[in-house]
């Protein structure tokens, strides 16, 4: 049976969408930036996760704060030109492959990080709403706990809930909740500590020094 041509470009297109959302997912910015500053492999230092929160540990602010430019902008950037080239379908394909591509990246044997700052700025390209109230979910709970993963965790569960019920965007829901569910599974390793209460706060170097000799690189990221 033959498919009708316009069924045929449309999923051509996610196919498109999910592919190069993926494998611009898939540059570690982290990586780049700490070998061109000559800072060797960040994936040898601390925790040896590629995101933000590793490179920081190198000493260097700058750095970390064009990782996580980086991290989150290739996630908004794979959202927003896939939907203005095909429509928001393709838009949520491509954000949802780049989250993807960030965590289990080709180039680094589909070891990478835990996808955390690459969801925000997809959720912030596909719904503003959604994506405001995620970062306003962090900020609040970073402030009050202090823990950079507790904080994490509450955004990427309050994301779909945003869309579901205050946006009312369902297909931005059901892409927050596909991410939320595999950022989740992401940090089982901190989830643990959060539950022993050994999960260190923002700031608190010896404890985050501890933590990240404890975690190997294939259970880190950010």
């Amino acid at each position: 049976m033959e498919l009708d041509p316009a069924y045929k470009a449309m999923l051509m297109s996610l196919q498109v969408a999910a592919v190069c959302g993926y494998l611009l997912g898939s540059i570690p910015f982290g990586l780049v930036l700490t070998r061109m500053a000559g800072l060797g492999d960040i994936r040898k230092i601390g925790s040896g996760n590629i995101g933000a929160t590793n490179v920081l540990r190198t000493g260097n602010k700058f750095l970390a704060l064009l990782t996580l430019i980086g991290d989150s902008g290739k996630g908004a950037a794979a959202a927003l030109l896939f939907t203005a080239l095909y429509g928001p379908e393709q838009g949520i394909f491509a954000g949802a492959a780049a989250v993807i591509g960030h965590m289990f990246p080709l180039w680094l044997r589909f070891k990478g990080g835990k996808g955390v700052a690459t969801t925000l700025g997809t959720l912030l390209a596909v719904n503003w709403i959604m994506g405001v109230i995620a970062c306003l979910a962090w900020l609040v709970m970073a402030l009050i706990f202090r823990i950079s993963s507790l904080s994490a965790l509450v955004a990427l569960a309050v994301a779909p809930l945003a869309a579901f019920y205050v946006a009312q965007d369902i297909g931005a829901g059901w892409l927050g909740l596909f991410l939320a569910v595999i950022v989740w599974g992401a940090h089982h390793t901190n989830i643990r500590r959060l539950l022993n209460g050994t999960e260190p706060k923002i700031g608190d170097k010896k404890k985050a020094a501890a933590a990240a000799e404890a975690e190997t690189p294939e259970s880190s990221g950010n």
